[in-house]
């Protein structure tokens, strides 16, 4: 069990056990969670871009990196152009 201070900001630093035995590292995220009067703290782990790899199945082939820059081009222009002066 461990105790801290809530600072006149609403921070509270997570004592170096709890932190130890979440796995919580510098530059985290925590999810609080309240239910019934109660909070809850859980670690959000941090997923490497790579491991998202191949998650959602393609739905067209690669067109090729000159082809994408080209819609995004021709997206960003369309978005210019309705702008008003």
């Amino acid at each position: 069990m461990a105790i801290a201070k809530v600072t006149y900001k609403g921070q509270v630093t997570i004592p170096k056990g709890v932190r130890q035995e979440l796995g919580i590292q510098d530059g985290d995220s925590v999810l609080f969670r309240v239910e019934d009067g109660k909070a809850t703290l859980t670690r959000i782990k941090r997923v490497d871009l790579l491991d998202l790899y191949g998650a959602f199945p393609a739905t067209r082939p690669f067109p090729g990196e000159e082809a994408i820059r080209a819609e995004v081009r021709q997206h960003v222009a369309e978005h210019v152009a309705r702008i008003p002066d």
